[in-house]
């Protein structure tokens, strides 16, 4: 039985990648940050299946602890501060996380000395003010906030150790994806929640930032499929990992709102200057050819099926609230 070390379980891409590691066989274990009241509610139904260790991305010896209590053929490094505007609030602890965090994960395995595979989840925010489109491997690179920095750092530094000292090492440029675990403070979370919530007769009005910024949205079951696959090939290499399709925020408004037979939403939406991004990224539309003919991946769920999946969601999760 292989062993899984996953950062990040707690999170949307951690916990549905612990479902499909599971499913597969594996031993799982969730690396999770010290806490009074730990966030479980993505994993709250693998409590019996999988084990949490301590540890922090900040703190170098906490990984080195894990390592060795958990003794893990893979390791999956997504642990993040995952929210782009909060990095321009909090660019330090930001790049603590997201860049020398992924250095001390690295450290910490080649240290362990044992064969150990990793992943680190980089991001299509690393492209930024984007050089070309659409955006593959070899597309440079311009990230437009601390968050992309930082991960353009873990990027790179997990690519000089794969490098270096011959370590298998991959990276997996997800572009935006999205499921009913997201978290409340993402726009299409917040879209969904705010639909549901005007369905159900809860709120009268949706206040976002920018409605013209277009992205590439897939379904995270599909992505951390992607992520399983990269590991288990002979050689370690990075991959685009997308739909190949982009989407406005209003076209994702078009879609949530008709789940619930609303055509017209202008009356219901509002816009606020400070959900406004300082700078922000225009367009993402991610190639993955590389990733479909190597790794044989491709995206299996519809952007209208992942919004129908994300309000559907959200409508049964209030209903259960308010009951």
């Amino acid at each position: 039985m292989k062993k899984a070390l996953i950062t990040g379980i707690t999170g949307m891409d951690g916990s549905h990648l612990a479902d499909l590691l599971l499913e597969k066989g594996y031993e799982v274990y969730g690396m999770e940050r010290r806490a009074s009241t730990p966030n479980r509610t993505n994993t709250k139904h693998l409590e019996d299946k999988i084990k949490f260790v301590e540890g922090d991305l900040t703190d170098q010896m906490s990984i080195v602890r894990c390592l060795k209590i958990v003794e893990p053929d893979e390791i999956y490094n997504l642990a993040a501060q995952s929210f782009v505007y909060v990095s321009f609030l909090t660019p330090e602890q930001t790049s603590d996380v997201n860049g020398l965090g992924v250095l001390r994960m690295l450290e910490a395995i080649r240290e362990y000395g044992k064969p150990t595979k990793f992943y680190q989840a980089s991001t299509s925010e690393m492209f930024g003010k984007v050089q070309e489109t659409p955006q593959n491997e070899n597309t440079p690179f311009y990230p437009r906030s601390p968050y992309g920095v930082a991960k353009l750092y873990g990027h790179w530094i997990t690519k000089n150790y794969r490098e270096s000292y011959d370590m298998f090492a991959c990276t997996g440029i997800l572009f935006n994806h999205e499921s009913e675990r997201r978290g409340v403070e993402f726009v299409t979370r917040k879209i969904t929640d705010g639909v549901a919530r005007i369905h159900l007769g809860l709120q009268d009005k949706l206040i976002l930032g920018n409605l013209d910024a277009k992205r590439d949205w897939g379904y995270s079951p599909d992505y951390v499929e992607a992520m399983w696959l990269m590991l288990q090939q002979d050689t370690p290499d990075d991959y685009v990992i997308s739909t190949g399709e982009t989407h406005s925020i209003k076209e994702f408004l078009d879609c949530a709102f008709k789940h619930i037979g609303i055509t017209d939403w202008d009356k219901y939406v509002g816009q606020d200057p400070r959900y406004m991004r300082p700078a922000e990224v225009d367009v993402l539309l991610g190639d993955s050819s590389k990733a479909h003919t190597e790794l044989g991946w491709k995206p299996k769920t519809s952007f209208e099926d992942l919004v129908g999946k994300m309000v559907k969601g959200d409508i049964e999760r209030l209903k259960n609230e308010i009951r």
